[in-house]
């Protein structure tokens, strides 16, 4: 396993980030397709056993069972302290009045809630899960420095919304001397990559870490382009990601299908590879309802594109218009 700073903290993540919306009650949420504890404890222990120290969930995901099973897989098959362990807010918890949001209740309320779920005091990256359009940032980014603060997360980040809005959020803090975003948690792979427009030159000027989320596209770019899965059949905000350029789409799954192919390793290492190799990137999150997907995860690491595997994968791609967040 790699190891790198998140951006420009002193912490040390692995080059692959584990993302755990794959580990849930089914029953529980909006994701069918989610693996109980039974099925996700071997994965989950795998991934530590890999090197796997960064660990990605919300508080959403499967209406909090997802970060029950990651709080006990963490204290049973790892020390508290070598995991980096994140969560996120922003979604519907429950119904009625400050049951979602960034305001400084809903913040407050959710942490506390995580943390009991986690079993642990604190988590080391607090992120919004979205931008909140009908909450004053002033008001979200004061309660993150709070939370901060009173030892509850060491370090806050972000996920999709717009390169303006990231930027005034950043400027926010430096201005009132709060404390600041230090990851970008963002849509990215070989089927969208509008963030390389403004996001990701952003994030690197700024010395601030992207973890992208979907970076096999939902499984697309592992696979042929007919093949399904139960996943694909149930994943209800999937299935609105990767519409708009399907001629194109299709013939970059193709490509890394053939370079796959032609080096004898499995597709999701070169889709994988790919954004491994932007500048950008300090570490992708990566689903597991398998043993062979972490080993290819890892594997990854250790393969890199030339400059023409490169080209072949990139010159189809169109351009698109948003998705993954409004």
């Amino acid at each position: 396993m790699e190891y790198v700073k998140l951006g420009r903290t002193g912490l040390e993540v692995s080059r692959i980030c584990l993302g755990c919306m794959t580990y849930g009650d089914p029953d529980k949420g909006t994701h069918a397709w989610s693996l109980n504890e039974e099925h996700s404890r071997p994965l989950l222990r795998q991934a530590i056993e890999a090197g796997i120290n960064f660990l990605d969930t919300a508080n959403t995901y499967s209406n909090g069972s997802s970060e029950e099973i990651v709080g006990r897989a963490i204290k049973d098959f790892a020390r508290r302290d070598d995991i980096v362990l994140a969560t996120k807010v922003f979604n519907r918890m429950r119904p009625g009045p400050n049951g979602a949001g960034l305001s400084r209740k809903a913040i407050f309320d959710e942490i506390d809630n995580s943390l009991r779920r986690l079993g642990t005091d604190y988590v080391d990256l607090y992120q919004i899960h979205r931008w909140d359009y009908t909450t004053p940032i002033e008001e979200t980014l004061e309660a993150l420095h709070d939370v901060v603060k009173a030892g509850k997360a060491r370090y806050i980040g972000a996920s999709s919304m717009y390169s303006w809005q990231f930027a005034k959020a950043i400027y926010t803090s430096r201005l009132n001397g709060w404390t600041e975003f230090v990851s970008m948690q963002n849509h990215l792979n070989l089927l969208y990559r509008e963030e390389e427009r403004e996001m990701l030159p952003f994030c690197e000027d700024q010395k601030i870490a992207v973890v992208p989320w979907s970076p096999l596209a939902r499984g697309r770019l592992t696979r042929d382009w007919d093949e399904a899965t139960a996943r694909t059949e149930s994943d209800e905000f999937g299935k609105t990601l990767y519409t708009q350029a399907v001629d194109a789409d299709h013939k970059i799954v193709d490509a890394v299908g053939a370079i796959a192919k032609a080096r004898g390793i499995a597709r999701a290492q070169v889709a994988t590879a790919w954004i491994l190799q932007k500048s950008a990137v300090t570490a992708p999150i990566i689903g597991a309802s398998k043993p062979g997907h972490i080993t290819d995860a890892v594997a990854s690491l250790a393969v890199k594109l030339t400059p023409e595997e490169i080209e072949a994968l990139e010159s189809p791609y169109i351009p698109h218009g948003v998705a993954g967040f409004k």
